[in-house]
């Protein structure tokens, strides 16, 4: 039965061409991962703070090695976009942003990230947002990027607001941290906002 629309963006549009590395214009970059990432994500893995609001926990090296390299083949099959937050002057890693949750035919998909303790405070999250935003939408043609946060993960909230996503609403229980279910606030971009 054939469609009635035609995809928002095409499939294999992404994954024929290598990932871009982003520059946010502001001395961060967004790159792909590589497998020397490891020492600094899992010891950013061991702040409390990731364990309040990430299911995950990082045991070893070894681990987050395959966590990399599931993250470089999602960006094959299109389906996760993941880039080191990295600073533009040393390659120093400062965190996370991604597209998870891509539905190319929809055009939509749902922005992650996180940052390392000596990052936070300094705008990274925001900046990486902001840059991956801009190519999402306006480069590539995504029609809609959703952001989802622990209602009490007031970070979050600030930069969900510092980067142009507007509050939709309150997702009752959605989420379960190690400390139980979570209300998650639900903000969002389209393109042209």
């Amino acid at each position: 039965m054939p469609y009635l629309i035609r995809p928002v963006i095409a499939e294999g549009s992404l994954s024929r061409t290598p990932q871009p590395t982003l520059p946010t214009g502001d001395g961060l970059l967004l790159r792909p991962w590589d497998l020397g990432d490891a020492p600094a994500v899992h010891l950013a893995f061991q702040d409390p703070v990731m364990h309040q609001w990430h299911a995950r926990a990082a045991d070893s090296e070894e681990e987050v090695r395959g966590w990399i390299a599931e993250w470089q083949r999602a960006w094959e099959q299109e389906r996760s976009l993941q880039w080191a937050v990295a600073d533009a002057a040393d390659d120093r890693l400062l965190g996370r942003v991604a597209l998870r949750e891509v539905v190319l035919d929809e055009g939509v998909a749902e922005v992650a990230y996180w940052t390392t303790a000596a990052a936070r405070g300094r705008g990274v999250a925001a900046r990486a947002t902001r840059a991956l935003a801009h190519w999402a939408l306006d480069e590539i043609g995504f029609q809609r990027l959703e952001l989802l946060h622990a209602v009490t993960n007031e970070a979050s909230c600030r930069v969900a607001g510092k980067t142009g996503f507007a509050l939709e609403g309150t997702k009752r229980r959605a989420v379960l941290h190690p400390d139980g279910w979570h209300d998650m606030h639900l903000h969002a971009r389209v393109r042209g906002d």
